[in-house]
């Protein structure tokens, strides 16, 4: 961003007001980390494609009723697109557990499965969100931020609304449990 360019909330604030040309500069700014952070819950490129057109979708939907609290979007784009990952998962399993329910012993082959064979990263995201899925829902949900997707410890705590100990103390937490099990999978780096 040079000195010339607006900031996300003055983007935010034209957005709002129907602009849809700063709209698509905030889209330009922060898709690559929302769809990095879709690609980080879900190990799959195409449903990261997906999730992250959804997750814009809904904000240029709530333009109007969303007020920025810091100056960066992308905290609250990155919760908007965990909640539509969560929501779209939720959605699966139903399908799933119906569809079994309607097809009884009749086994439908997973096409997912064959796609997802053909990219080696997609394995190994796949181990990492096995193992970050057990962990409890406010460390993962503060890992994702603050690790997979770089946002500041006082970003995320305006996102979660706690204090920025209480996230420090969730991540660390978080990397503690994962780099038991799967050091070679988690980034100790330093804290932010």
């Amino acid at each position: 961003m040079t000195t010339e360019d607006p900031d996300d909330r003055a983007l935010w604030s034209q957005a709002a007001g129907g602009g849809a040309h700063a709209f698509g500069v905030l889209f330009d700014r922060h898709a690559k980390a929302v769809y990095n952070h879709c690609f980080r819950l879900t190990a799959s490129w195409a449903e990261a494609e997906d999730h992250l057109q959804a997750t814009f979708l809904l904000a240029w939907r709530k333009r109007a009723d969303v007020r920025l609290e810091r100056e960066s979007a992308l905290p609250w784009l990155l919760t908007v697109a965990t909640n539509v990952v969560r929501n779209e998962q939720r959605s699966l399993t139903r399908r799933l557990k119906n569809l079994k329910r309607a097809t009884h012993d009749h086994t439908v082959p997973d096409h997912a499965d064959l796609v997802a064979e053909r990219l080696d990263d997609q394995k190994r995201m796949r181990d990492l969100l096995a193992a970050v899925r057990k962990l409890p829902r406010n460390e993962r949900e503060a890992f994702a931020l603050c690790v997979w997707s770089e946002v500041s410890y006082a970003d995320a705590a305006a996102v979660f609304g706690i204090t920025e100990g209480s996230v420090r103390a969730r991540v660390s937490k978080a990397k503690a449990k994962l780099q038991q099990h799967h050091r070679e999978l988690v980034p100790a780096g330093e804290d932010r």
